[in-house]
Parts: C-alpha cells; structure tokens; sequence
C-alpha cells in the first residue's frame, strides 16, 4: 500500500514539475520565434496553452487517480487531447506551407478558401478517427447515418452550398484576387476577401457590400486591375458651335496631359461624338494607373477644364434655349468691361494703365486669365512673351534643382507681375510659375508692355529692377543646389 502511495506521489510530483518545465521553455521559446517573427511561434502557444495541459490531464486522470481505461471520463479527456493536437496539427501545416511560402510560389497563390476547405476535410477525418480509436465507434453505421444526414442538410441549405460550389468554380477560374477593382452589376469597389460563401468588395462610398458566390456566377464581372492596373476613362463634355472643334479638342488634350493622375503614355484622345440641341459634345479618352483614385482625378480634371475654358474663351452652354437682343452692347461685352475695368483699381500704380475710364472694354493684347490651383502659368523650359499681373489670389515661383526637384523662390501676390525674365529675350523660361490658390492675372503681351513703356519710361526701370532681383534669387538657389 505505501508502494502504491509513493508511485502517486512520484507521478503527481512529476507532473507538476514537468508541465511547469515544459511551460515556461516553450514560453521562451515563442518569445524568441514571435522577437523574430516567426510564423512557428503560433503553433507553440497552442502546444503550451491546450496540448500540454490536456496531455497532463490525461495522464493525472490514468496514472494518479488510476481510472480504468473503459471510463467515460478518461474516454473524453483522451478525446478532448486528441482534439487539441489535431488543432496543432494544422496550425504547423499552416505554418510551413502557407505562412512561410514566398510570393511568387504556388503556395502563395492558394485561395483562402480552398485552405479552409481543406482544413474543414481534415478536421472530419481526425474526428472520425477519434471516434473509431477512443470510443469505438461504427465508421461504417456512422457514414450511413452521415449520408442520410447530409442529403438533408443538403436539401436544406441548398442556397448555401451553391454558394460554396460557385466559389469553388471562381476560386479555380481565378478571375479575380483580394486588391482588385471590380464591377459586379452595378456594383463597383475593391475585393477586401474571399471565404467560402461570398465576396467581400468596399466601395468608394466606403460601404462594404456582400455578395454570395452564386449570384456572382450569374453576374458579368469586369476586373479593373487585369490583366493590367492600366485603365481607360471617357467622359463627355459639351462646348458652343461657336467654338472651333480644334481649338476645344486642344485644349481639353493640354488639360487631360496637365491633370495630376492623367498618364502622358498611352497619350489621351479626343473625339468629336455628336452635335447636339445645345452644344458639339466631346469625349476625352485618357488613361489611370490606379482605379482607386478615379474619383480625385475625374474631380482634378473637371476643375481645371473649367479654367482652362475661360481662358481659352470657350463656352460651356447650359442645356437651354438662348435669345439674343443685338440692341447696343451685349450683357457679356458689358460685364467683361466691368470686371475689366474692376481688375484695374487692383494694379499698383507704376503700371501705366489708363485707370479713369471705367467703359472701355479691355485694349489689344490685354486679358484677364483664370488659373485654379496648382495649375502651371509659366513652365519652366517653354517660352513666355507676356507679363502676368496678379489681380487675385497666389503664385508661387519655383526652379528645378539638379535633381529635377522643385525650389521655392517667392510667392507671387496681388498687385505683383512676373513673366519679365522672358518677356523680350525670346528664350525659355528659367523658372516655373505655379497658382497656390485660384487665380486672376492680367496678361499683357509684348507689343502692349512696349506701349506702356514708350508712355511711362519709368515703368521699364522698375521691371528693370525687379528682374535683376530675382535673377539673383535663382541663380543662388542654383549654385547652392548644384552638385
């Protein structure tokens, strides 16, 4: 009897001791695999937190309390054990082949869902081996009664496993991936998962949207990250008759080349598409790299054309019917003249401008220019034969440093001009001129600057001045930034 008492005793004691041992290794052990992140350190915080314990169990319930192996409480612990090791089992399948499997491997490409299907698989087959090896179960009753079962269960979620079905069949078609942008229906957004019954997309409304399986097989799926990111956009824009096509097609191809997000290559087109009630409608054809940013650059585009239409002086019309009174001047002729004549109070006084007559409409070779922000006035590198004065809002004057990057000269504000480094030199600008916020300048030309100064000598020595100036500015930039 005291033998039996000491054999107890030396289990209990070893038990304790070995599963604290075993503990407290492995807890080192995964401090070390997760220090280096290491997939392996999943895996054995199961072993310490369910194997072991149970494994434990079992032997305390077998050996300290010696209970006979027909019992029904060792009969679960063993199968609660088995079960943990199971799960053990396939974290450290997961581990090894999936977690650590490089991008470009077939074990990378392997959809979640025929994972979890597999794991599924394996989960039935170790059950069904516990239950022979534990309980002694009949495989073969069991399976009748599994069959019996599952033609149920299948009339039942019919709906639910042709989800699966239909998952199975576009998991192995691979038409699509986690990341791209699809069109389903009338339903667009990004694919943000894939699992066993649906299709998980965002949209840009930041709206998750579910769709089964089933109803994407029965949907036209169009994929616009494949075969290439490269995507093409349309949209159609109205101008007058009076405008000629030439010059509205011109203009909306240098607004689409200036657009941030727009690739230069493959180059954007333009088409004439028809000549509607109130306008000729145009489509401009460009191309985006990333469809995600669709909504910011269509935006960026439609701003800009804008601008770009008033200083070209294009009209976009409004869908009605227009009368025209020829009775004296028209009301357009009337308010340019005023906010002609407006702009002028806005000018410093060196700029000999006759400022007293508030009816006469703008002379040759002066115009008022929209430009929104962060369009360029003047590039860098291209000629410019005019003299810009600020009537409102910012610019600033930028150069290109050796590294092609951009250098802050000045900002540029109202009642200031730039535009004199090249205004009678006939060279490419040596600097850059960007709008900070929207815009208005008066553009004078050349031949009226030469009038101004044929009137008001003084005002050449202030251009004078004012170049020399920044001349200076930029070649130090220069200097300082030349390798």
């Amino acid at each position: 009897m005291q033998t039996s008492s000491n054999h107890l005793f030396i289990w209990a004691i070893a038990l304790i001791v070995g599963l604290a041992l075993a503990v407290i290794i492995l807890g080192e052990i995964i401090y070390r695999f997760q220090h280096r992140r290491r997939p392996l350190a999943a895996t054995l915080q199961v072993v310490r937190n369910f194997v072991l314990p149970m494994f434990a169990l079992m032997l305390f319930v077998q050996y300290v309390l010696q209970r006979p192996a027909s019992d029904d409480l060792v009969k679960t612990v063993q199968t609660l054990f088995w079960i943990c090791v199971l799960h053990a089992a396939l974290s450290l399948l997961n581990a090894v082949i999936f977690e650590q499997a490089k991008a470009d491997t077939w074990r990378a490409r392997v959809p979640k869902l025929l994972i979890d299907l597999f794991r599924l698989f394996l989960v039935l087959l170790g059950t069904a081996i516990v239950l022979a090896t534990v309980w002694n179960a009949d495989l073969a009753g069991l399976v009748t009664a599994l069959g019996v079962s599952s033609i149920v269960i299948g009339l039942a979620l019919q709906d639910t496993l042709g989800s699966v079905m239909s998952g199975i069949a576009l998991l192995f078609e691979r038409p699509f991936s986690v990341g791209d942008w699809l069109k389903v229906g009338d339903i667009q957004g990004q694919v943000i998962d894939i699992n066993w019954r649906a299709v998980r997309l965002i949209t840009f409304e930041r709206e998750m949207v579910i769709i089964p399986h089933k109803l994407m097989g029965n949907e036209i799926i169009r994929n616009f990250s494949r075969p290439q990111s490269l995507h093409a956009e349309r949209i159609r824009v109205g101008f007058s008759y009076n405008d000629p096509p030439n010059l509205a097609k011109h203009v909306l191809h240098h607004t689409a080349l200036e657009t941030q997000g727009i690739l230069k290559d493959p180059d954007p087109q333009i088409f004439t598409i028809s000549y509607d009630d109130s306008s000729i409608t145009y489509e401009v054809k460009f191309f985006i790299a990333d469809y995600s940013e669709l909504e910011e650059i269509r935006d960026r585009f439609m701003s800009r054309l804008w601008y770009a239409a008033q200083r070209n002086s294009l009209t976009i019309p409004f869908p009605i019917r227009t009368l025209y009174n020829f009775h004296g001047p028209t009301s357009r002729a009337e308010g340019t003249s005023k906010k002609f004549t407006e702009s002028l109070q806005s000018l410093p006084s060196f700029v000999p401008l006759d400022k007293s007559d508030r009816t006469d409409v703008p002379a040759s070779g002066i115009s008022l220019q929209h430009f929104g922000s962060g369009e360029k006035v003047i590039k860098q590198g291209h000629e410019n034969n005019s003299l810009y004065i600020v009537v409102s809002g910012s610019a600033m004057m930028t150069v290109k440093d050796s590294t092609s990057g951009d250098r802050e000269i000045l900002v540029v504000k109202t009642g200031e001009f730039f535009g004199e480094m090249t205004l009678f030199s006939g060279e490419p600008s040596p600097i850059s001129v960007t709008a900070i916020e929207d815009l208005e300048v008066m553009m004078i030309s050349a031949s009226a600057v030469n009038q101004m100064i044929d009137r008001q000598p003084n005002f050449a020595r202030e251009i004078s001045q004012i170049l020399e100036t920044r001349r200076r500015i930029v070649n130090t930039i220069q200097t300082i930034a030349a390798p």
